[in-house]
């Protein structure tokens, strides 16, 4: 399969090279000169459990290299997805499909809005990674990776692609209902990131201290008061599974925690911030994730 990964930072890098070790042809698309000459001067680094893998694979900072593709995965911040969406479907061909398996909630939609939405397909992923340089990323974690589409009218093309996952090591497998799921991904987010992000600890480290466990608790909450009034119902130990996330992936920082310490622009506004959002639609206080809202948005501020 001819597939494009337009975002080669840590989870697209990943990606990549899983696809093209298991024969896929993919190509990398990113702005990062430097990462991308690294990689087409000397592969891809990958570490995982202390050995590195070198992967050759093509990468781009030029969509005029990338040719038509069967599957493009959108693997951008939040802020970038509409223009990403425009950069899919200048790569897809006919019967090709656009995959975002980004953080927070509405890249889907804004997808939607460029690309033909039965060609839109949502998920995600547990697996981590992190960037370490240059053409060299760490993986970081497994875990399964949940796909479905995002009209749920057309599920054509969905178990070719399940099929090349697996073939890949991705445990890949296919939902009937993937804003239900969504959007335990985005919960999951709201009690981990903002609150590593302003306090420099690590995933695991929101369970050694009792109020900040209470944080937790009452952003979840309050997402879930939001979900419910559109029309969404979570799971009732949803804050158990942030918790137990939490655990799993104790010793990494959040991807918005990573770019806190590299004084990079977060993904707040579609996770913590898109709670806020819906919330006032509805009418519903949401003064937890308000506060954490600002409080990343003004640590972005004053970024030296």
């Amino acid at each position: 399969m001819d597939i494009t990964i337009i975002g080669a930072g840590a989870m697209g890098s990943l990606f990549g090279s899983l696809l093209t070790r298991s024969g896929e042809n993919v190509v990398l698309l990113d702005i990062w000169e430097e990462h991308v000459k690294a990689i087409n001067s000397g592969g891809l680094d990958v570490e995982l459990d202390g050995k590195i893998s070198n992967i050759k694979i093509s990468a781009s900072s030029d969509m005029h290299d990338v040719g038509k593709s069967d599957l493009v995965i959108i693997f951008v911040k939040a802020m970038h997805t509409e223009q990403a969406a425009v950069q899919a479907l200048e790569c897809l061909n006919n019967r090709g499909f656009v995959l975002t398996l980004q953080n927070g909630m509405g890249n889907a939609d804004i997808i939607a809005h460029v690309v033909d939405k039965d060609r839109v397909i949502a998920g995600t992923t547990a697996h981590g990674a992190t960037v370490l340089g240059p053409g060299f990323i760490r993986h970081a974690g497994t875990g399964p990776t949940l796909i479905g589409m995002w009209s749920q009218e057309n599920n054509a093309g969905l178990e070719d692609i399940k099929n090349i996952f697996c073939k890949a090591g991705i445990d890949t497998r296919i939902e009937d209902n993937i804003h239900l799921v969504i959007w335990k991904k985005l919960i999951i987010n709201i009690g981990i990131n903002a609150i590593t992000a302003l306090t420099g600890i690590k995933n695991g480290n929101i369970l050694d201290f009792a109020p900040t466990k209470e944080l937790v608790r009452a952003a979840v909450k309050e997402a879930c008061d939001v979900a419910s009034a559109h029309g969404i119902q979570l799971p009732e130990d949803i804050v158990d599974q942030v918790f137990n996330v939490a655990c799993a992936t104790g010793p990494n920082r959040s991807s918005m925690g990573q770019d806190a310490d590299h004084k990079r622009q977060t993904e707040i506004d579609a996770i913590n911030g898109a709670i806020v959002r819906l919330a006032k639609e509805k009418e519903i206080p949401v003064p937890v994730n308000e506060t954490l809202t600002i409080l990343v948005q003004t640590l972005e501020n004053y970024y030296k």
